[in-house]
């Protein structure tokens, strides 16, 4: 099955080095598969295919060439075209280089920790946009807005005096991407994110955002805090969660008669099995 697997995703491997299909999710995609064949190269059979997919990646990311440092949009990377930047698109890029052990230095990898930084609602000198004290929490927001925003048009993104809100995927991936890229716990962007994750620590729903992106949601949580090397989770309350426990139990209680996992909530095609059963396993993954 596996055997199958990887001659499938051979198919998708593109001239420019990417590995994709239609070419709407390029960076998603060649990063999932990186991540992918660098799990399946124990012989070195990918290491053509993972160095020009590394090429590729890291080619798309804004740098230098295309955004002053000083640019919001600095060091992030979009869906694979010349469109806005996102923090999911970025820490995948961040995953899939250290998967073929790309060193947390590297300059792609630091160029990514400047766009997550300015992603994170902090009040620091690594936040220097208009969006870093208007929140202030600690947690992470999807995307860094360069046009007037209108508060109004959606209380789900913005808070009324302009911010933009913390959600539960977003902080567990930001959390994620700064210790791949190097920072330890001590750091205080580190110690923020932590604070927001405690203080909104749930298996139950995706903090700020309910049951939509929940499967994400819960690849995140696991992937994030066993990154930290984290046990043990305390809540806003103080009582300490073994968040394996917790996450293996959700999980058992939420999977379907047929093995899979779905979600009735549409958004972001969570309801596709595929999809949702896979975020499920990955997580799983980390509860060994």
């Amino acid at each position: 099955m596996v055997a199958e697997g990887l001659k499938a995703l051979e198919g998708y491997v593109k001239p420019d080095g990417g590995i994709y299909g239609n070419g709407r999710l390029k960076n998603y995609e060649t990063c999932v598969a990186m991540v992918c064949f660098a799990e399946a190269n124990k012989t070195g059979k990918y290491n053509q295919t993972l160095k020009r997919a590394k090429e590729f990646v890291t080619g798309i990311q804004y740098g230098e060439g295309t955004k002053d440092p000083s640019d919001p949009w600095y060091g992030g990377v979009g869906y694979g075209g010349a469109g806005r930047p996102d923090l999911s698109n970025t820490a995948y890029m961040i995953e899939a280089l250290r998967a073929v052990e790309t060193p947390a230095s590297d300059p792609a990898i630091q160029r990514a920790l400047v766009f997550i930084s300015r992603c994170q609602n902090l009040d620091s000198e690594f936040n220097d946009t208009q969006f870093a004290d208007k929140v202030d929490d600690g947690g992470f927001y999807y995307e860094i807005p360069t046009t007037k925003i209108d508060p109004s048009t959606s209380e789900e993104r913005f808070t009324p005096n302009g911010g933009l809100r913390s959600y539960g995927s977003m902080g567990y991936t930001g959390l994620k991407s700064m210790i791949f890229a190097g920072l330890t716990k001590e750091d205080p962007r580190v110690k923020a994110a932590q604070k927001w994750i405690q203080d909104h620590y749930s298996v139950e729903k995706n903090p700020g955002m309910g049951s939509a992106g929940l499967y994400y949601y819960y690849h995140t949580f696991a992937a994030a805090l066993d990154a930290a090397g984290l046990k043990t989770v305390a809540d806003s309350e103080g009582t300490q969660h073994d968040w394996k426990a917790d996450l293996v139990a959700e999980l058992a209680e939420r999977q379907n008669e047929d093995g899979s996992w779905s979600n009735d909530n549409q958004r972001w095609f969570e309801n596709d099995k595929n999809l949702a059963t896979s975020f499920a396993l990955m997580a799983l993954g980390h509860c060994q």
